[in-house]
């Protein structure tokens, strides 16, 4: 039985290796692939090469991902759709229908594995293989909640640098371009890719809706809103825009303070929700017989099954009850 669960073991181990090296990796390859062919452009270009392509350098293309196949099926699909929108808030390169394709496989292969371990009860290995193949997109949705914590926490003073250009006598252009060469990322790649479509000839307000597309940030809505009412009405936007960084860095503040005046709560809240984890790992090496009991015999896998969504649904309500929105 030992010899067994150290294979399955093994099997679980590897498969969440594939994976890690698949979401590291890869993205990794494809990168130094795009900038080596970009030099090798720009390297043709200053030798004085006159070989034209069949397609023009203003067209965007997308790249298919590993799974090719199910391209056009994750695009009709709502959810995946609103799974790329998230992969590309997060600056990751995936595409939605590699990530879907990940997740089948390691629900595919948790199921089996343990099926092969003895574990009969097909609700609980479900529930099971469900968790593990959700890990892929609970990563890349921290890294977007990351991502748009940081461009929020910048903000402000892109807003300020903004208004002391528009103060300096300089057009809304200036003002943007300034925002994309002096501010750290990610508010300097957002602006950048702001500029480059305003140099391909996208109009303003296209290309700031764009940018509210890609940053779904409240605070980042009304500075677009006010911009483009700025365009529209030409009126002076400077003293509303001031009055918004100031609100902003207030609220940032608020949050902060309600983040530290909450840190044993959610330090406890935190030990509440991992506490029965450890203890079945704990039983798992002091006690498998208990273990094996929630997991071959009927009536336990009914238990272990309930346990699992209880705890599931417990985790929710009190990620929802320590998170307060500002």
């Amino acid at each position: 039985m030992l010899g067994f669960f150290f294979v399955a073991f093994l099997i679980f181990a590897g498969a969440f290796y594939a994976a890690g090296y698949y979401l590291w990796s890869i993205p990794q390859q494809q990168l130094e692939a795009s900038l080596v062919t970009r030099m090798r452009e720009i390297r043709s270009r200053n030798t004085g090469s006159r070989e034209t392509s069949s397609r023009s350098d203003l067209y965007r293309t997308e790249k298919k991902g590993v799974f090719e196949f199910l391209e056009d099926f994750a695009k009709w699909l709502g959810p995946a759709r609103r799974l790329q929108s998230f992969i590309t808030q997060a600056n990751l390169r995936y595409r939605a229908a590699d990530v879907l394709g990940l997740c089948i496989g390691i629900f595919v292969a948790m199921f089996f594995i343990l099926g092969f371990a003895g574990l009969s009860n097909l609700i609980l290995r479900l529930v099971v293989s469900v968790i593990c193949c959700s890990f892929p997109i609970l990563w890349i949705n921290h890294k977007r909640k990351a991502r748009l914590e940081k461009f929020e926490q910048q903000l402000p003073d892109a807003i300020d640098l903004f208004n002391r250009s528009m103060k300096a006598g300089h057009n809304m252009h200036s003002g943007l371009e300034s925002i994309s060469g002096e501010m750290p990322d990610p508010v300097r790649m957002e602006f950048k890719k702001l500029m480059e479509e305003l140099a391909l000839g996208s109009t303003i307000d296209d290309s700031l809706h764009n940018l509210g597309e890609r940053m779904p940030l409240i605070d980042l809505k009304f500075f677009i809103t006010g911009l483009i009412l700025q365009r529209q009405t030409g009126a002076n936007m400077v003293s509303v825009l001031e009055n918004m960084s100031n609100l902003i860095r207030e609220r940032l503040n608020l949050v902060e303070r309600m983040k530290a005046a909450t840190t044993q709560q959610r330090a406890s809240a935190a030990l509440l929700c991992s506490l029965p984890i450890v203890v079945f790992f704990g039983f798992w090496f002091l006690k498998p017989e208990y273990i094996n009991m929630l997991m071959y015999d009927e009536t336990g896998n009914m238990f272990f099954t309930y346990g699992i969504c209880s705890e599931i649904v417990g985790i929710l309500i009190i990620r929802k009850i320590a998170s307060p929105k500002f």
